[in-house]
This record gives structure tokens, C-alpha cells and sequence, in this order.
């Protein structure tokens, strides 16, 4: 597996992006599509050179990294690959000088949960446009510096 860092406008972005939103709408029936944060960067992971799976994180604070949109197509879930995104997302985050990092994910991805509550992120109060969302179930993580 190789993970590479991509530009928002990339073709293997946009295209994961899309997979995502369609297995939401899935999920939370209702659901559209929202515009990337222009600001967003991104990490794809690649299986024999084949997009598997993304994951992008944002400034949301002095300080403060949020990661959005991550996501791995479904054939190649519990094969370590989200978990090697996460991590890039957090070296970059830390290259970046922030000292935490936040995320919001909804009740009906258990694997996405288990998965943060893996990795060490603590469950916390909903923020910004998720505060009032019955579905989703915030996380953070403090950044360690080497």
C-alpha cells in the first residue's frame, strides 16, 4: 500500500469523494452533497496502484486540524488501509505545527467509531455545524510531538 498526498482537484479525490457521498446517502437517507473546503488536504491510499481509499484534514482552529472525508471502498475495509490514512492525516497535521486534531462521524458508521476509539481519540461534545446533530458522534486527539 502507498499513500500519497494529492491536491483537492485530483481525479482520484473527486472520485473517492463521490463514493463516499453516494455510501452516505445510503446510510442518512436525506443526506446531499456538500462542497470540499477549498483549504483541504488531501492523502489517497493506493493498492497496486488503484485509489482505495482518502482521507482530508482542514484547519478549523489556531492550533486545530479537523479531518474530513475519509473514506475506503468497501472491498478493501478491514485491511489496515484507513488506519494508515488516519496516520498520514495526523503526521501531516503535526508537519502542519497543530497541536490537536478534531472529526465528526455519525452513528451509523460503528466501524468508523471503533476505529477512532482505537486510535486513541476521545469521544467529545459535538462542535461548529454538528452541535444539535442526533447522528453524529465527535471525537479529538492531542498531538504528539517528536
Amino acid at each position: 500500500m502507498l499513500i500519497q498526498h494529492r491536491e483537492i482537484t485530483h481525479p482520484d479525490v473527486t472520485a473517492l469523494v463521490l463514493a463516499a457521498e453516494d455510501e452516505l446517502f445510503t446510510r442518512y437517507p436525506g443526506t446531499t452533497r456538500s462542497p470540499l473546503d477549498p483549504h483541504a488536504r488531501f492523502v489517497v491510499a493506493y493498492v497496486l496502484g488503484r485509489p482505495v481509499g482518502c482521507g482530508g484534514i482542514v484547519p478549523s482552529a489556531p492550533g486545530v486540524g479537523e479531518i474530513r472525508r475519509m473514506f475506503v471502498l468497501p472491498a478493501h475495509r478491514r485491511a489496515g488501509v484507513a488506519r494508515r490514512i488516519l496516520a498520514a492525516l495526523e503526521r501531516r497535521a503535526t508537519a502542519q505545527g497543530w497541536d490537536s486534531i478534531i472529526l465528526e462521524t455519525g452513528v451509523n458508521q460503528p466501524e468508523a467509531i471503533a476505529l477512532f476509539d482505537s486510535s486513541d481519540y476521545q469521544r467529545t461534545e459535538p462542535y461548529g455545524r454538528y452541535i444539535g446533530n442526533p447522528y453524529s458522534v465527535c471525537f479529538t486527539k492531542k498531538l504528539i510531538r517528536s
